[in-house]
């Protein structure tokens, strides 16, 4: 079935565009969302000014992305976050929390799905973060992660120490017994 798509579809075509799709993903899906429409004759005349409005739509949203994007560039985000002395944090920055805090330093919505984070800031320090507004429009910011309160130490008590070799499969008796024995072999 040929359909004019009135939209760009990803992996389909662009605005004005005429493609011959199945039938039941032109009825079922493109069509009753308002992506595309049957490719009359009449319609295939139009199909060049639909595509001019597309590439004007196109370019103010580029402008757009362009503009949000030089502001986003000069934002610095800082978040206080509880830490041991080795500047590891005790929890993390997700991707949700930064999108919250730069929506509400530009005042405009921001989608965490568009923050590029191999995994969440989990150390003290300054990290530069990348948000993807549209196709070709990157935009980099930093993140400041800054100890809150003073540097807890990194201690672990005796009872955790034990739990941490029972878990390997060793008991702290054993330990004890083997460092005598290792001792006694020595001397």
């Amino acid at each position: 079935m040929e359909i004019l798509l009135k939209q760009d579809v990803e992996n389909l075509g662009s605005a004005g565009d005429i493609v011959n799709v199945k039938p039941g993903f032109a009825r079922n899906y493109l069509i009753p969302r308002g992506l595309a429409m049957p490719a009359t004759p009449g319609l295939r005349k139009q199909s060049a000014q639909i595509k001019q409005a597309a590439e004007r739509r196109r370019l103010r949203e580029l402008k757009t992305a362009q503009d949000l994007a030089d502001r986003i560039s000069q934002v610095t985000l800082n978040f206080k976050a509880k830490a041991g002395e080795s500047g590891r944090l005790y929890g993390s920055i997700t991707s949700s929390a930064i999108a919250e805090a730069l929506a509400e330093e530009l005042g405009t919505e921001v989608d965490r799905r568009r923050i590029r984070l191999d995994h969440p800031l989990r150390e003290l320090g300054e990290h530069e973060v990348v948000i993807h507004l549209t196709q070709g429009v990157d935009a980099a910011f930093k993140v400041v992660v800054e100890p809150e309160g003073e540097l807890e130490k990194d201690q672990l008590s005796e009872e955790e120490l034990e739990a941490a070799a029972l878990q390997q499969g060793v008991g702290a008796e054993e330990t004890e017994e083997e460092a005598a024995a290792v001792e006694t072999e020595e001397a």
